[in-house]
């Protein structure tokens, strides 16, 4: 095939080459995209069950996975369930009986008890608290006579683990130091413990 340009048109010239090599490139990438696609798919869950899944079934909200098995939405692929201490992101991606704690299929703990799923403190026994571990919010007991107490003012140590306040009757108070401390850049965590009021 002949392309005839006539002279001093460099923008024709340089934009024929430029779809040239935007069919070369187009030529190369598009079966590098389907041959990655293709092995992203195959790729089977790195967990101690990757063994028992031989072979991966698409699915979706619509398209439901067979039974022993749970739709992954991330990837759109059935999965066999998880089962305790395996890696999980919710609870649906762990067998019956356990719950997505802290990134792993844990024991699912009965409502109410320390270490149960909560909302509010009312979620919990009365001697219990509804707070943050590990960003997870569960029912922690409240501090005891002469417990640690102190909770930092904010910031991210206070958003991903909290402490419950102390048992009723109890208030958190620093206790006075022995010894006289002539300046201090902030005040140490282990002087404040539940006292009686």
């Amino acid at each position: 095939m002949a392309v005839v340009f006539r002279m001093g048109s460099k923008s024709c010239l340089l934009a024929f080459l430029f779809s040239l090599s935007l069919a070369a490139v187009q030529s190369y990438i598009g079966p590098w995209i389907h041959n990655t696609a293709n092995e992203v798919a195959s790729l089977k869950d790195p967990g101690p069950s990757a063994s028992q899944e031989q072979t991966l079934t698409v699915c979706s909200p619509e398209k439901h996975c067979p039974q022993g098995f749970f739709c992954d939405h991330h990837f759109g692929h059935c999965l066999t369930f998880r089962q305790e201490d395996e890696f999980c992101r919710q609870d649906a991606h762990c067998a019956k009986g356990l719950s997505c704690m802290f990134g792993k299929c844990q024991p699912t703990v009965p409502d109410g008890q320390e270490g149960a799923r909560c909302h509010h403190d009312k979620d919990c026994a009365p001697d219990a608290c509804c707070a943050r571990l590990h960003g997870e919010m569960v029912c922690k007991r409240r501090l005891l006579l002469d417990e640690g107490c102190y909770i930092p003012q904010g910031g991210i140590a206070f958003s991903v683990n909290q402490v419950c306040p102390c048992l009723e009757g109890l208030v958190c108070r620093r206790i006075p130091q022995s010894r006289e401390i002539p300046f201090e850049y902030w005040s140490y965590k282990g002087d404040w413990r539940c006292q009686k009021k």
